[in-house]
């Protein structure tokens, strides 16, 4: 009996070791990036263009916090402008995006997930006021307008 035990917990033990993922996406870690180069994020031009709509990103500053120009245009709104400053966290980018939408002053929380040369922003609950997420571990990515790092227009 006390061998069939053994051999049980040691089967355990192999197929715990084997199944065992953690990568920095889905562990909750809340570990900020000392400097966002150290990951890959550089300062730089991110976009995401189509027929109709586009976002550009114009990262200034990659240090302890990351700061930029971000600027949003969808077809059948009005496009707003602002600036951007956040921090990373291990490979999210988590921040607050002031802008001016028609002459008015206004900020809310953007996220956005740096997958190598690449921007995929976070979508998720938001708070009532709309300006913080309720819940950043229930942020989810979106592909259909990753932002791709192309030059600065000048």
């Amino acid at each position: 009996m006390g061998k069939q035990l053994m051999k049980g917990l040691l089967i355990l033990f192999f197929l715990s070791c084997q199944n065992k993922t953690d990568s920095p996406a889905t562990s909750g870690s809340n570990t900020e990036v000392d400097d966002a180069n150290d990951i890959g994020l550089t300062k730089g031009c991110y976009e995401y263009r189509d027929d109709e709509n586009s976002i550009e990103f114009e990262i200034t500053d990659t240090g302890s916090e990351v700061r930029g120009n971000l600027t949003y245009a969808f077809s059948g709104k009005d496009a707003n402008k602002g600036a951007f400053t956040g921090k990373l966290i291990v490979d999210t980018l988590i921040g607050t995006y002031t802008f001016y939408s028609e002459g008015v002053e206004s900020s809310r929380e953007v996220a956005f997930m740096h997958v190598q040369d690449r921007l995929i922003e976070g979508y998720g609950p938001m708070s009532q006021a709309g300006t913080k997420f309720r819940n950043r571990k229930a942020i989810s990515f979106s592909t259909k307008m990753p932002l791709a790092k192309t030059d600065c227009q000048q």
